[in-house]
């Protein structure tokens, strides 16, 4: 195997269609997804219905949870629109942080994010008596230190 092929071995690039589904809840791979072209939606099963969790664009990327803590799919990854994306497989994910550590960074830095704009949501949901404060607590004690 060459050096390039050796490189590029765990990682492609895939093209889905609108409504595709990238992957669906439940899913037991651990790929991570760049978004290249496109949007994705994340979509949990309730007994509501779908619910969207978040919607995902050029440069954002998903799969995370599954790739670094293991065990299935929480959600499903729905491609909105024609989308073509980056695939890496945890090798490759590893491969890439050593060949550039700011990707790692960056990285970091869009999970902070997302953890912001949740506890944003949360407090949204308490201020508008969505929730009480009382649940909400109980929530986050319940996932403190874990």
């Amino acid at each position: 195997m060459s050096l390039l092929e050796k490189r590029f071995a765990f990682e492609k690039i895939m093209t889905f269609a609108d409504g595709d589904w990238i992957f669906k809840e439940g899913d037991h791979n651990r790929d991570l997804f760049i978004i290249q072209e496109g949007e994705v939606e994340i979509i949990k099963h309730s007994p509501q219905g779908e619910m969207k969790l978040a919607r995902f664009e050029k440069g954002d990327f998903f799969g995370d949870m599954a790739l670094l803590q293991g065990g299935p799919r929480f959600a499903g990854a729905r491609a909105k629109g024609e989308t073509r994306l980056l695939i890496l497989q945890p090798g490759g994910f590893l491969l890439k942080i050593r060949r550039d550590p700011t990707f790692a960074f960056e990285m970091l830095q869009q999970l902070s994010h997302r953890i912001k704009v949740s506890n944003e949501r949360m407090l949204g949901l308490i201020q508008q008596g969505g929730i009480t404060l009382d649940k909400a607590q109980e929530v986050l004690n319940s996932i403190e230190g874990k």
